[in-house]
């Protein structure tokens, strides 16, 4: 299944971003400090690339802290990127921003020039709650459905520091196979465009063999690790499920119902402290990723030749 989410409003978004742009000092990206490089537009790192970065691993209250910590040495390892790890619903370390974006911009401050920042993040990432937070007060609609906010909103946090908002945003074509079940996971892609059975058991063959134990625990399996990690993961759902009491008729397991407690378990952090990725396993998957859409590509160009289509043209030489 591949996953792919992109309503209407995130074009506006996308021109919205390339018109404020140029008035930008400092460009703050969310991500899901559970699935860091997932929850990082590629798209708008094309939008933004020329301008300083702050990479704020949210929800890190919900991800492995030795993961967060190599996710974090990885970005701030990065040409004109800062990276922090954050709990958007803690006001002090939620100030670290502003003093990060002065790090990343030090000639702009006073009145003057007041600092421009533009903050960007996947749909239900936290960041109109991490904007609350900043402001002092509910300037920024929340929920936990992708896609609360529809328009860009402008934010003064003080005098010289301007924090533009804007609508979370996917991008139009998730090459990433394992991306979109993980964005999937997290509740960034809306409900209509995934399975949610295919996505729990996407999610339970990664956690059953780096986080057995904790399954095990969380729903109280009456087996031990290397007994998680060794069943199927159709089975482990039907195994949560039977704990869990979602059954049909004749002890039937309502494999649907098994799947939502799953992600909820998930989502909501009861689950454990858990990372659905390493740097090294996304550049693996990335790699894939790309090999698999430029062979698509390929494909797409000879059926188009085959057609009497014109092939695309040689790359120039220069």
């Amino acid at each position: 299944m591949a996953i792919q989410w992109f309503p209407g409003h995130m074009h506006l978004t996308r021109k919205a971003i390339g018109e404020r742009i140029k008035d930008i000092d400092v460009v703050i990206e969310l991500l899901d400090a559970r699935l860091p490089a997932s929850s990082a537009n590629p798209m708008l790192a094309e939008l933004t690339g020329h301008k300083p970065g702050l990479k704020v691993l949210n929800k890190q209250d919900l991800a492995d802290p030795e993961r967060t910590a190599l996710w974090l040495a990885h970005y701030n390892a990065l040409p004109e990127t800062r990276a922090i790890g954050l709990d958007a619903s803690q006001a002090t370390p939620a100030r670290a921003l502003v003093e990060a974006c002065h790090a990343l911009s030090p000639n702009r401050g006073g009145m003057a020039k007041p600092m421009r920042v533009l903050i960007c993040g996947i749909p239900n990432v936290g960041k109109s709650t991490l904007i609350n937070t900043l402001a002092g007060g509910r300037k920024a609609k929340t929920g936990d459905e992708a896609g609360i906010t529809k328009l860009e909103q402008r934010i003064t946090l003080a005098d010289d520091f301007y924090l533009w908002d804007t609508p979370g945003m996917l991008w139009p074509r998730i090459i990433v196979a394992k991306s979109g079940y993980n964005l999937a996971a997290s509740g960034a892609v809306g409900r209509n465009a995934f399975d949610e059975e295919e996505v729990a058991l996407e999610l339970l063959d990664y956690v059953k063999r780096r986080y057995a134990g904790t399954v095990a625990a969380r729903f109280k399996l009456d087996l031990d690790a290397a007994a998680v990690a060794a069943l199927s993961d159709e089975d482990l759902l039907e195994a949560i499920g039977r704990k869990r009491g979602a059954l049909l008729g004749k002890g039937r397991v309502n494999v649907q119902k098994a799947a939502e407690i799953v992600m909820h378990a998930f989502r909501d952090g009861s689950l454990g402290r858990i990372t659905l990725e390493t740097p090294e396993e996304f550049a693996v998957w990335l790699a894939e990723g790309q090999q698999l859409d430029a062979d698509r590509q390929a494909k797409k160009a000879a059926r188009g030749a085959g057609k009497g289509g014109r092939p695309p043209a040689a790359p120039s030489a220069d």
